[in-house]
């Protein structure tokens, strides 16, 4: 771990960063692409020291409220957030400014905010995106080795339903030949039916590789899967997009038993509806003089 000062922390769109850097392990993590300049190592978790400070004036000069995401790049729930706690000191702040809230994790260790995650759904909007990859739990151990199993996100994603904060889920990376089967997609899709999703999100059948993530990769595929890189190389070469061969099959999978439970399964949909904020309270108000 180590302290930066950053000049400042809400993108154009309205993300921030809190972190950069990650100890999960995914195999597959786009976030180590050069493209994004980590000049660190990976694992050295780069902390925003002045990130909640800039929040703060951020959230005040904003002339219109909206919906404030965190986890594109990093998931904030990292262990190290337990220590450092900046997610529930933003939490705290945007709940106080009445903005809403979206997070994209891989960790139970959100449950430790549902108290804010609920307050600040309860005043506007708060939804947690969580992605799921693999079904089984072994081979989910391999692919994503230090963060809580499919099923635990699952038992997560119950919880989050029973307090009433809405959930979509992240449907990617597939892996070809790893986890690119009816079963793991099945599988999947039965967790997000009964824990009433709104929504799964999903680009495809596949991956994406380039410098940076695709050397790891491959490190990663000759301890865990011996001969898989040779079996890649061969077939995608230096491609970025990485189709299964199994793809046609799985996203007509996807499409029908989405469809067929209700399942919000168009992107542009499912983005429209994170980046839409609902002001509950002010709702509640006017109703008040109708």
């Amino acid at each position: 771990m180590h302290y930066v000062k950053s000049k400042g922390i809400l993108s154009a769109k309205n993300g921030m960063n809190l972190y950069r850097g990650c100890t999960h392990g995914c195999i597959y993590c786009d976030s180590r692409s050069r493209c994004y300049h980590i000049e660190h190592d990976f694992e050295d978790i780069e902390v925003k020291e002045n990130a909640i400070e800039l929040l703060e004036t951020a959230l005040k000069h904003k002339r219109k409220k909206c919906m404030i995401g965190t986890g594109s790049m990093t998931d904030p729930y990292i262990p190290l957030e337990m220590k450092v706690g900046n997610v529930r000191k933003a939490l705290s702040l945007i709940y106080e400014h009445g903005f809403g809230f979206t997070v994209i994790t891989k960790s139970n260790r959100i449950l430790r905010d549902l108290d804010l995650l609920k307050a600040i759904n309860s005043k506007t909007k708060c939804v947690v995106q969580m992605t799921m990859t693999t079904y089984d739990e072994d081979l989910c151990r391999k692919v994503e080795p230090n963060v809580c199993t499919t099923k635990e996100r699952f038992e997560t994603l119950k919880q989050l339903r029973d307090a009433g904060i809405p959930t979509v889920v992240w449907l990617c990376p597939i892996l070809p030949f790893i986890n690119d089967t009816p079963y793991n997609i099945s599988g999947i899709l039965d967790y997000c039916i009964e824990a009433k999703v709104y929504g799964v999100i999903c680009f495809g059948m596949g991956l994406t590789l380039r410098e940076g993530n695709r050397e790891y990769f491959y490190k990663q595929l000759d301890r865990h899967f011996p001969h898989l890189k040779e079996k890649y190389m061969q077939k995608y070469g230096s491609q970025y997009v990485i189709d299964s061969p199994n793809s046609k099959e799985l996203m007509r999978l996807f499409h029908e038993k989405c469809g067929k439970h209700g399942i919000v399964h168009d992107n542009g949909q499912i983005f429209s509806y994170l980046n839409t904020l609902e002001e509950k309270q002010s709702e509640i108000q006017l109703s008040l003089f109708d």
